[in-house]
């Protein structure tokens, strides 16, 4: 998900949905282009994606970066994309794609969640409210929407993980957008607070390791209650990551710690 500019939202392919229009999609293994809608991707991935999906795998984050992340920071971009690795050159098909489907289906990306919709968020300046902006926009292969089953964007994707992932990738698109100006200054884009940064919000066991090995808890008050959940749950310690680099960067005080 990311922030979308009325210029940017007039150039965007597919179908605009409204959170009520119908659409028709069904997948399933038989269906002739199962599958391959799984190569050739450049999949970004969300900091709530690489959780699920180090989790998953029962790898370290520093584990799986180094084996399925790339990491690229493109031109007049302050903060690097993170997308999935595929295969190989030859294939590019996804490292988790088997005969049967995904082998991650569970804790997929956000992005395979919603696929064959993309969705944004839509910022009025005049209001300071966002909207949120669905798109259909299978690709020219896909079979999926010949299908009689119909869906709203709304419902589509909806199971009991669904709430947390919108949740969460709303918060990550919250934060990505403040970086449309360069935040480093002198440092630049490879400085210590840009790897603060990329620790806090995408290596969620190095940022555990900082907040409760290092001096951080004697720097700063953060409630025992919330310092107990950091320890064990990752959601909690990702949105505290978050209002850290906000801090950090931006100087944006946060209710969950002040400085002792």
């Amino acid at each position: 998900m990311k922030y979308i500019t009325d210029d940017e939202l007039k150039k965007l392919p597919g179908r605009r949905l409204t959170e009520t229009e119908s659409f028709r999609f069904d997948c399933f293994p038989g269906i002739l282009c199962f599958n391959q809608c799984c190569r050739n991707l450049n999949l970004f991935l969300y900091p709530y994606d690489v959780i699920r999906l180090k989790n998953r795998l029962a790898m370290s984050s520093d584990q799986f970066i180094d084996r399925h992340v790339a990491v690229v920071l493109r031109p007049a971009s302050f903060f690097p994309d993170v997308l999935l690795r595929m295969q190989d050159e030859n294939n590019s098909f996804c490292p988790f794609v088997t005969p049967a489907g995904c082998a991650v289906y569970a804790d997929r990306p956000d992005t395979c969640r919603k696929f064959p919709m993309e969705e944004g968020m839509r910022y009025h300046p005049d209001s300071g409210k966002t909207e949120r902006i669905y798109f259909f926009r299978p690709p020219d292969f896909c079979r999926g929407p010949q299908a009689a089953r119909t869906w709203t964007p709304d419902g589509w994707a909806r199971d009991p993980d669904s709430a947390v992932y919108d949740q969460l990738t709303l918060e990550w698109a919250e934060l990505k957008a403040l970086f449309r100006n360069d935040p480093w200054g002198r440092e630049g884009p490879d400085g210590p607070k840009a790897k603060m940064a990329f620790m806090a919000v995408y290596n969620i066991d190095r940022f555990r390791d900082f907040v409760f090995n290092s001096s951080f808890l004697k720097r700063y008050k953060v409630q025992t209650p919330l310092v107990k959940k950091m320890e064990k749950e990752d959601v909690e310690l990702l949105r505290f990551g978050f209002d850290w680099v906000k801090f950090l960067l931006w100087g944006t005080q946060s209710k969950k710690f002040v400085s002792i």
